[in-house]
């Protein structure tokens, strides 16, 4: 059974009895309360927590404000940290990480990362604090690589400690005024091509459904970690006429006035279609078209994605599905209508697959503006197996020409297989997000994975991903 490592905030609990720790010791601190209720502190513990007897929650409320240095102190395999208020998390490994959260008391709200070093940290000159506090988020995953007779963590900031020995990386992580903690997949079901969407101060988030009597599941989260099943774009009786099954790739967007649910189906005469409906909220109910809004007599479309341009323009995107004929799989962008129900304009190639990692297939396209340049997020290779990977592109045009990265930014690892699919969108925290699914192990469904996108070089990369671990909130 796959992992569901959501990891609750708790954020807005109420004071009440301070709970034990894994060492059994109690403890309680003080703080200014304000308007907002009772002082308190959340403390959510990172994956490699060891839970007490009888503690299945992965997070505690405190009284007061409690804080800790960073300092993860070695007990022989485990490791544990001292808080404040006395108690004393432990760990397994030498790897402490817990996050901080103060809801109702004085304490600043903006999100900052503490990195503490293990004492076979290499300090730089002049550095004599064995500690780092870095503003927003920051993390580790895990991997502690040779470096020469020494030992270097790669962080998700590009910062590289290294340390005395091999295999000697020892960090502390304490994040605070982050929201929390949480670990991937954040749903405990499948939801294969996630299509999601910022609406307001929430995301809706709707998947790929096949031939499922109500099409595309529709889920809401206040944080991209949380999610709910809403409704549907359409039940039995709601889906078009045209449309006979394979309800691929859906995604909602705001286009002109209204909302538009763009998606992949087979038409009447065997095709693989895009189509398109409307609505006036992100939830329904949607109005499809009676036809098909792209459809070639000779050849499949699917994956449909929409970008606005900074001037206002709609573009649609999708793909040739020239791999089930033996041919390429271009992905074309054109204008759309100001009302995204029609195509206008003329039709621009924007890539296709002629990178070996990416084998008889791109598809999956997802356009961002940043900074002034273009990025044209993809997938290639076949979703069944670990060739499956995710790829960007980019250009100072949204129709191109486009130049590639030069290999894959997110690949298969021991525990996710076939990372692909992607939408990307902005957390409540203002970072920049891919959301993307992956096989398990098992190979049993496609689960959604959340992951931070950092730059490098004028390229987006996504640090450690598909994670495993334990990340700060979005």
């Amino acid at each position: 059974m796959v992992r569901f490592a959501l990891i609750m905030a708790l954020a807005g609990c109420s004071g009440g009895p301070s709970k034990a720790t894994p060492d059994g010791s109690q403890g309680d601190a003080t703080g200014s309360p304000d308007a907002a209720g009772p002082c308190t502190t959340t403390i959510t513990y990172g994956l490699s927590w060891i839970h007490p007897s009888g503690h299945p929650g992965q997070a505690d409320a405190a009284d007061g404000v409690v804080t800790w240095d960073g300092t993860c102190v070695a007990s022989g395999a485990n490791s544990y940290a001292v808080l404040s208020n006395g108690w004393r998390p432990y760990f397994t490994g030498h790897t402490c990480e817990l996050a901080l959260d103060h809801p109702g008391c004085h304490v600043t709200s903006a999100c900052t990362t503490r990195i503490g070093y293990g004492p076979a940290w290499i300090a730089a000159p002049n550095h004599p604090d064995p500690y780092d506090d870095v503003t927003g988020r920051v993390f580790w995953d895990g991997d502690c690589t040779a470096a020469g007779a020494d030992s270097a963590a790669t962080l998700s900031n590009g910062w590289a400690p290294h340390f005395t020995g091999s295999n000697s990386c020892a960090l502390a992580l304490r994040w605070e005024g982050c929201g929390g903690l949480y670990g991937n997949p954040v749903m405990p079901a499948g939801c294969a091509d996630p299509g999601v969407t910022k609406v307001g101060d929430h995301y809706v988030m709707t998947c790929t459904s096949g031939g499922a009597a109500n099409a595309f599941p529709i889920y809401t989260s206040p944080d991209l970690v949380q999610w709910t099943l809403a409704t549907h774009v359409f039940s039995q009786a709601q889906k078009p006429a045209w449309a006979t099954g394979d309800f691929w790739a859906p995604e909602i967007h705001p286009v002109g006035s209204h909302w538009v649910v763009y998606f992949s189906a087979r038409n009447t005469d065997g095709k693989l279609s895009i189509g398109a409906a409307s609505a006036t909220d992100p939830l329904g109910p949607y109005t499809p078209l009676a036809q098909p809004l792209v459809h070639d007599a000779n050849m499949g479309l699917i994956d449909a994605s929409e970008f606005t341009d900074t001037d206002g323009t709609p573009y649609l995107l999708w793909k040739e599905d020239g791999n089930a004929v033996g041919q390429h799989t271009p992905i074309h962008a054109q204008p759309l209508a100001a009302d995204g129900l029609s195509l206008v304009g003329t039709r621009s190639t924007l890539i296709t697959n002629d990178q070996s990692w990416e084998g008889a297939v791109t598809e999956g396209p997802f356009m961002i503006e940043h900074a002034g340049t273009y990025y044209l997020f993809y997938s290639g290779n076949s979703y069944a197996n670990a060739t499956y990977a995710l790829g960007v592109a980019k250009a100072s045009s949204p129709t191109g020409p486009f130049t590639k990265a030069s290999g894959p930014i997110v690949t298969s690892s021991s525990v996710w297989v076939g990372p692909g699919h992607n939408s990307v969108v902005a957390g409540p925290g203002g970072d920049l997000y891919l959301v993307y699914h992956a096989w398990d192990a098992a190979h049993t469904s496609r689960y959604p994975l959340v992951d931070m996108i950092t730059w490098v070089n004028g390229w987006p990369a996504v640090p450690g991903a598909p994670s495993t671990g334990s990340r700060p909130a979005p």
